[in-house]
């Protein structure tokens, strides 16, 4: 059976204003490679959380290929898992969303796709617990997602080529739940209001490339005001990237990781949110330059199509 290859992108949520609704697909990938053995379960794990992750049927990756397995009532005789992550842990950069994305996708694929995309997309979203991240890791892009009537509604919207910098401090990962048991159970009208509006005008604000609208309109209310505490340097770090010729600047989900949106000065940026980082713990922090990833999960079958995604670093 030929070796099922699988990229998936990192995910900024929120984006500001679009609390548990927007959510940006971002050019740094996990990697998983999925092969039917004769017996047994075998995992190689390289690059981020490879010394910390389970190499047994407990790790999250396996788990999401047996829920797939379980919905068509297959049960493979060995499998073999290959995974390079690029995306860091707790770091507000969908690494869970990759990891049950990649590992549903494998699965179905393996299967010859029993699985529609729309119930792969339900299945990893009932596992994640929100949409935001799941959507565009699957879809890439810009997405926008929600709930009606527990119905789950998404849609692509149009961006622009950009790059953008992320800065991701050299503390301890927080979790989302952690992070979100921070947040007020009410907020008042005028702070739900504004974040709405606003919401809207980062969708457009990244669909026209508009800047000026966007420094404007990723100002949130909800959820950033509270969780900014938890995070040593966030205020100093996005006064630097600001100073340094940021237009916006937000929290990536829940964080630790800043994103910067500017049509420029990306090196500069990032260096300055680095030593902001470092000053504020005595910790280097990691900066990348990438780039919106408009493709989402792909799929490689076999041998043909290495994988050769670009990622820029300081």
């Amino acid at each position: 059976m030929a070796t099922i290859r699988i990229s998936v992108p990192a995910t900024s949520a929120n984006l500001g204003p679009g609390f548990d609704s927007l959510g940006l697909a971002i050019g740094l990938y996990n990697t998983i490679e999925l092969s039917k053995t004769a017996s047994g379960l075998t995992l190689e794990i390289h690059g981020e959380g490879a010394d910390t992750t389970p190499k047994d049927d407990t790790n999250l990756i396996v788990k999401a290929a047996f829920s797939v397995f379980k919905q068509v009532d297959y049960h493979p005789p060995g499998l073999h898992f290959v995974i390079n992550n690029a995306i860091p842990v707790a770091s507000g950069l969908g690494s869970s969303a990759a990891v049950l994305v990649g590992g549903m996708v494998a699965a179905n694929i393996l299967l010859n796709e029993p699985l529609a995309a729309g119930d792969l997309m339900a299945l990893a979203v009932k596992a994640e617990g929100h949409p935001d991240n799941i959507c565009p890791a699957l879809l890439g892009g810009l997405v926008v997602s929600n709930y009606v009537d527990d119905h789950l509604i998404y849609r692509r919207l149009p961006v622009v080529p950009m790059k953008v910098v992320v800065a991701l401090p050299a503390i301890q990962g927080h979790h989302t739940k952690e992070m979100r048991a921070r947040l007020p159970s009410h907020v008042p009208l005028k702070d739900a209001a504004a974040n709405i509006g606003r919401a809207i005008m980062v969708a457009q604000a990244l669909s026209e490339g508009d800047y000026d609208l966007l420094a404007d309109a990723m100002k949130d209310r909800l959820h950033e005001p509270y969780r900014r505490a938890a995070i040593p340097g966030f205020e100093q770090a996005a006064e630097a990237a600001l100073d340094a010729g940021a237009k916006a600047i937000t929290l990536s989900g829940s964080g630790p990781a800043l994103i910067a949106f500017t049509p420029s000065h990306h090196k500069q940026i990032g260096e300055s949110m680095g030593h902001a980082f470092q000053a504020a713990t005595g910790k280097e922090a990691h900066i990348w330059i990438l780039p919106v990833d408009t493709q989402g999960t792909v799929v490689y079958r076999g041998q043909q199509h290495p994988i050769t995604h670009h990622q820029d670093g300081l």
